[in-house]
């Protein structure tokens, strides 16, 4: 289905930024810092810095037949806090982003699927300092992947498989913090109530 056009008010509106110089501040394998002179909009010299990412965020929510989804639990570094979340990882960007998604999901829960819908295509994480964008896929038909679980040295992770509704709530209660985990199911959701998603699916995720 083609997607429909922007609205004229989605125009771009004044002037855009000015990049003058640029200097690389840090870099690693996944991450490459900048700082930027720049012109601001109205004009104003500005000291502007980056984050720019050398990879897609990659998010994907399985949906199993009976309304259940696959949430995961893992200690994260930058906020030194425990976070519960859809199976995410980096996407190199020089491969399909659904390739990607296909292989995070059977790494963090060693399943695969027979039904792919990527409902997020690049979207921006935090476009005021970075460039990131990620890509959300449902994923529907799962069954246990041939190769099983194939999970990073540095992951320590466990798996909670609980109905729609539940992990919904718990989003918009503000227990589950995650953007993306949120975003994508707030985007199932409303693909359930408005009939984008396989009928009896819908009916057990919204029961």
């Amino acid at each position: 289905m083609d997607k429909p056009s922007k609205p004229d008010w989605m125009r771009p509106h004044g002037a855009p930024w000015q990049r003058l110089s640029e200097r690389l501040v840090y870099e690693n394998n996944w991450i490459r810092v900048t700082e930027h002179d720049a012109l601001a909009p109205t004009g104003r010299p500005a000291l502007y810095g980056v984050v720019g990412f050398k990879s897609y965020a990659m998010a994907v929510l399985p949906l199993h037949d009976d309304g259940t989804v696959i949430l995961v639990g893992q200690n994260r570094f930058a906020i030194a806090g425990y976070s519960w979340e859809i199976p995410e990882g980096g996407g190199r960007l020089d491969v399909a982003p659904l390739e990607s998604a296909k292989r995070e999901l059977a790494e963090e829960t060693g399943l695969e699927a027979s039904d792919w819908r990527e409902v997020l295509t690049g979207v921006q994480l935090s476009n005021s300092i970075t460039d990131e964008r990620a890509f959300g896929f449902l994923a529907i038909g799962l069954r246990e992947a041939a190769g099983g679980h194939h999970k990073d040295d540095t992951e320590e992770i466990v798996l909670a498989r609980v109905p729609f509704r539940e992990a919904l709530d718990a989003a918009l209660a503000g227990h589950l913090q995650d953007v993306l985990t949120v975003a994508m199911l707030l985007r199932a959701y409303h693909m359930a109530r408005e009939g984008a998603l396989p009928g009896a699916l819908a009916r057990a995720m919204l029961g």
